[in-house]
């Protein structure tokens, strides 16, 4: 198709999720529960490592970043949703549909810098644990929790440039409930070949550059523990490292299913793509605050609980 004259479009029409009519208001409800418990967890766990001064650390203060990530996330994507559920109100407008795919992105990618970061930090504490207090400074972690952000915004502005600079001239209708890069680069009234491959190869280099950096660290992490005379210290230092490795491979996994794999979109996209914009956001705390004793002591005392503390 060629990008000669054309009439932008104004709004598109999300399709949403395929599911019989009557099971609206039952989805409604499952998907509003989930957004409730998505967002007071995650909101918990942030006032928790706040309120405690004992989880005044790098690992915490990087946990924090990754449950408002997780929030905002989940904000972006589940309250459009459950419009289009009970109202069927599901036209957003073409200015919104650019900030959501830019907003998406833009929290995705700085998730996957921070997963990497949260994994070189746990390096650092278990492979160098005398130089880790001069090398993990405060400074230092606010600067690479900095990057982060930093990254996801350059990655975002260059994949939501490139995908709107397209003629979109009908029709508008995404079959997909959000705004996101393939689905849109099938209603572009032009070629989309180059946009395809930048596509694959700047989010396959991010992913893979980012797993492999993980999986390094993970492999000196392994060797370090193994080391460990103590059965007791070998046993928490695997407890704290299987709860970030949990949610990484529930994060890399989908990701990689939806953008990197070849053909068109199909129905089990839409599924694998509720797994990591809706649930995962939620998994996340239970995943942390279940395997993490520390975490769990914080929040016994943060509702009153004086007596509990970790072991």
């Amino acid at each position: 198709m060629h990008s000669g004259n054309h009439t932008a479009l104004s709004h598109f029409v999300l399709v949403g999720l395929h599911h019989p009519p009557q099971l609206g208001v039952p989805l409604f409800l499952a998907f509003l529960v989930i957004y409730a418990l998505t967002v007071s967890g995650n909101g918990l766990i942030i006032l928790t490592i706040l309120v405690d001064t004992q989880l005044h650390r790098p690992m915490y203060w990087f946990l924090c970043h990754l449950s408002f990530l997780d929030m905002t996330i989940s904000s972006v994507i589940v309250p459009k949703m459950l419009a289009g559920f009970l109202l069927d109100s599901r036209v957003i407008s073409f200015g919104g549909c650019v900030i959501q795919l830019f907003s998406f992105h833009f929290l995705g990618c700085t998730e996957c810098f921070l997963y990497t970061l949260m994994a070189y930090d746990r390096f650092l504490a278990i492979c160098k644990p005398l130089h880790y207090a001069t090398i993990m400074t405060h400074n230092v972690c606010n600067f690479l929790a900095f990057g982060t952000w930093l990254g996801g915004t350059v990655h975002s502005l260059f994949q939501t440039s490139f995908i709107f600079r397209l003629p979109f001239c009908g029709p508008n209708r995404v079959d997909y409930f959000f705004c996101d890069i393939p689905a849109m680069l099938r209603l572009a009234c032009a070629d989309t070949t180059i946009n395809e491959l930048i596509t694959f190869v700047d989010i396959g280099f991010l992913a893979l550059t980012c797993f492999m950096l993980i999986l390094t660290s993970y492999g000196y992490i392994v060797a370090a523990i193994l080391r460990i005379q103590s059965i007791s210290g070998r046993r928490n230092a695997f407890s704290t490292c299987a709860a970030h490795l949990t949610v990484v491979i529930v994060y890399y996994v989908p990701c990689t299913f939806i953008y990197l794999h070849s053909g068109s979109q199909e129905p089990l996209d839409g599924v694998v793509a509720v797994f990591y914009t809706v649930i995962t956001p939620l998994l996340n705390p239970i995943i942390y605050t279940l395997r993490n004793k520390e975490m769990k002591a914080s929040l016994w005392r943060l509702g009153g609980r004086r007596d509990v503390q970790p072991h």
